[in-house]
């Protein structure tokens, strides 16, 4: 009961949990969106007709299939993944990339061997060139 209680308990299965929890809600959120406000602009910009294809259907030997449901969680998906992509991650990669550039670099690489290594490393850890560090360096 211990090592289940400690599996439990660690940190990676409650940030898990709280990630779960705030997804379910922004999908709550997001069909909200696309349900309450982006469906009937579709309808407003198609002369009052809102996208429903859930009554198409074809038959093959007596099977009937309904691909009309399947067209409206499609054009509902690609709605979502546009609102999502838009709304969040184009924004957040645009933010991090304004906080990452004004970081200075930690890294430089060996004019010998092309490795990554620290900025005022001495030697190179992977092939054992002499370096002089960028803070020696004459401007």
């Amino acid at each position: 009961m211990g090592g289940f209680k400690q599996f439990i308990l660690r940190g990676n299965i409650v940030e898990l949990a709280i990630a779960v929890i705030v997804g379910a809600t922004f999908s709550g959120l997001v069909q909200a969106l696309v349900r309450d406000l982006i469906t009937p602009l579709i309808g407003a910009v198609t002369g009052g007709r809102q996208p429903n294809f859930a009554q198409y259907s074809f038959t093959i030997n007596g099977s009937r299939f309904m691909y009309g449901d399947f067209l409206n969680h499609l054009l509902s998906f690609l709605i979502m993944a546009a609102i999502i992509y838009w709304l969040v991650v184009a924004p957040m990669t645009r933010l991090i990339s304004l906080l990452d550039r004004n970081k200075s670099a930690t890294t430089k690489q060996c004019p010998e061997c092309l490795s990554d290594i620290p900025t005022e490393a001495r030697r190179c850890a992977n092939c054992t060139a002499q370096l002089v560090p960028d803070s020696e360096k004459p401007s």
